[in-house]
């Protein structure tokens, strides 16, 4: 009898077919909980998970006893209790590497598209108004990227991509804090190490690129973005709870920065009544990303390869908690 997995959620559909070959597998849409009587059901007969928006904390686990493997498709993991997880014999696994790309344009698409306000002129151009005004008013003018300072907080893989084309694209000078320094991102890009105060005070872009831990949970906050300069941009490509969105709002209508250029909230989807839908300066995606169709399609097949492996009793490529692994697991 072919052992039971879970497809949750955002699962490309070659993942799945890659996993049928070996498993009896159950997709679920990624909005069903415990509560749930059919997914309760295979739950406590499954032995992997693959998917994204799991809550894998131990209330979850208690109702899944033959787990074995919880495949994240997505390189964060902050759904995933691994204390509990580890408890549980339960092995975790994520998708790094292969979206650093995809999301370092993301990104790059969002600093563009704020510093030249691309969105609010394309709402100009088809609501009639450039036909009525003729020229471009000053009013509408919008900030250069280039030679400008890039400051980076967080210089992971995905920031390390993100200054690569700030750098070699753009010119810009590069600017980044990070738990430890990175010698060979400094030779490569010419970025400077700076402490966080001095990183917000002296760059025209501050691009927040941090997991989402208990150290940078609301990271950004009031007096952050009161250091800021006034005609700086604010990014945020990491995590929407490392934000304090109020205090991000309240900078926009002060005048306190400039602009915002955001893909992740606190809430998502973010509410239609939000505030930060009702400023003009803020741009808003809905957390796009890894979401090229290639990129997806290889993080899912990179899950279901992580969850193989755990499944077939080999250690996965990309383990996030080694300690189940060297304690041998669940049996």
């Amino acid at each position: 009898m072919k052992k039971k997995v879970i497809a949750y959620g955002r699962v490309r559909e070659k993942a799945k077919r890659k996993l049928r070959e070996n498993y009896e597998l159950h997709v679920f849409s990624g909005k069903e909980e415990v509560s749930d009587e059919t997914f309760a059901g295979v739950l406590a007969e499954a032995e992997g998970i693959v998917g994204l928006g799991i809550q894998a904390d131990d209330g979850f686990l208690r109702h899944a006893p033959n787990l074995k493997v919880v495949s994240n498709v997505s390189v964060g993991y902050d759904n995933l209790d691994l204390e509990a997880l580890t408890e549980h014999g339960v092995a975790a696994t994520n998708t790094p590497e292969v979206l650093n790309d995809t999301t370092a344009d993301a990104v790059f698409g969002l600093i563009l598209s704020t510093a030249r306000r691309i969105p609010e002129l394309d709402r100009f151009v088809k609501k009639g108004e450039w036909e009525q005004e003729g020229d471009l008013p000053e009013d509408k003018f919008g900030s250069d990227v280039h030679h400008r300072k890039l400051g980076i907080i967080g210089m992971g893989r995905i920031g390390e991509a993100i200054a690569k084309r700030a750098h070699f694209g753009f010119d810009m000078e590069i600017l980044y804090h990070n738990r430890s320094r990175k010698p060979e991102v400094e030779k490569t890009y010419d970025a400077s190490y700076c402490t966080l105060d001095e990183l917000l005070s002296e760059a025209d872009v501050v691009c927040l690129m941090t997991p989402l831990t208990p150290e940078t949970e609301g990271l950004m906050g009031r007096s952050e973005f009161q250091q800021m300069k006034q005609d700086a941009i604010f990014i945020n490509g990491s995590r929407g709870g490392a934000v304090k969105e109020d205090a991000l709002v309240e900078a926009l209508k002060h005048g306190d920065i400039l602009a915002a250029g955001l893909d992740v909230y606190q809430q998502e989807p973010l509410p239609a009544d939000h505030p930060l839908l009702q400023l003009p300066h803020v741009v808003t995606t809905p957390h796009i990303g890894s979401s090229t169709g290639a990129t997806e399609d290889k993080m899912s097949l990179l899950a279901a390869e992580n969850a193989d492996a755990a499944l077939q009793g080999q250690r996965p490529p990309n383990l996030l908690n080694p300690e189940v692994w060297e304690s041998g697991g669940k049996e």
